[in-house]
């Protein structure tokens, strides 16, 4: 569904920390970070993704997963169009 890279990929893209992840998304600190601490596919309450998932693309990221396409065809992260402010 989603890899502990591209979560990390994504809230750089969008210039967010784990906490706003978390905020945008419904759920604590501590759930993103074991997210994020994950090796490879994120494992987790299917709920919980959904919740990443979808704070994500409503922030301005589309997750690419496994022969989405892509000029590479790996996965990946695109910003669609950046819908919230850059935090420096």
């Amino acid at each position: 569904m989603i890899t502990s890279f591209q979560m990390k990929a994504a809230r750089a893209l969008l210039g967010i920390d784990q906490r706003t992840l978390a905020e945008l998304a419904g759920l604590s600190l501590p759930t993103i970070q074991r997210m994020e601490a994950s090796v490879g596919t994120v494992r987790g309450v299917v709920e919980s993704l959904t919740r990443v998932v979808d704070a994500l693309s409503q922030a301005g990221v589309e997750l690419i997963g496994d022969h989405a396409r892509s000029e590479d065809g790996g996965r990946g992260v695109r910003l669609k169009e950046p819908r919230l402010p850059r935090r420096n």
